[in-house]
């Protein structure tokens, strides 16, 4: 976070000549989460982002009251068809991930009643056939860990066969869904 207030800095420095309302400040307060990948942040200036949400699911948690947030991309159910990555990269899968995605929330001060909760994702994508189904596969893992720890889900949009891109903003706690063909919404 502060090596991207001092890269501005040196910008804003760099090009006196240039108004400062051309150099767009929301650049640097975006958070890029990977695929199997995470990020919780208590910084009210961020927006956390990710990408290539097809089979894959995004979660996004949100605590209003300390502004605590993340999101996790995950991309398969269950660990226990590789421990090994498992370890490398708990994210990567839904039983490890989202246990951990919640302890780094409740180490920032969130807490599990006041979180919104919203999954993204899940869909049918390279696979016509519906045989390995990943995406439903993911989906009801979520759910079965979600109802076995009380976790409600405040919005989704799973299923279908379309990539998404799942944001969400710290300030306002608002999430937004970009969808090919479909445009940007709330959510």
């Amino acid at each position: 976070m502060e090596y991207r207030v001092v890269i501005l800095l040196i910008l804003l420095s760099i090009i006196p000549f240039f108004q400062y309302s051309i150099i767009p400040l929301d650049l640097a307060m975006k958070i890029i989460v990977g695929i199997a990948d995470m990020n919780v942040s208590n910084d009210p200036a961020a927006t956390i982002i990710t990408h290539a949400l097809g089979s894959c699911i995004g979660v996004s948690i949100y605590d209003p009251a300390v502004r605590v947030g993340g999101l996790l991309h995950f991309m398969l159910p269950d660990s226990t068809i590789d421990p090994q990555k498992a370890l490398k990269n708990p994210w990567m899968f839904a039983d490890s991930g989202i246990p951990l995605f919640f302890k780094e929330a409740y180490q920032l001060g969130a807490e599990k009643k006041r979180l919104n909760v919203k999954v993204v994702g899940g869909s049918q994508i390279l696979d016509d056939s519906g045989f390995f189904n990943i995406g439903k596969r993911n989906y009801m893992t979520l759910r079965k860990i979600f109802w076995a720890n009380n976790i409600l889900i405040r919005a989704e949009e799973v299923g279908g066969n379309v990539n998404r891109t799942l944001s969400l903003e710290l300030s306002s706690g608002k999430v937004w869904i970009k969808t090919s063909g479909d445009g940007v919404r709330e959510i």
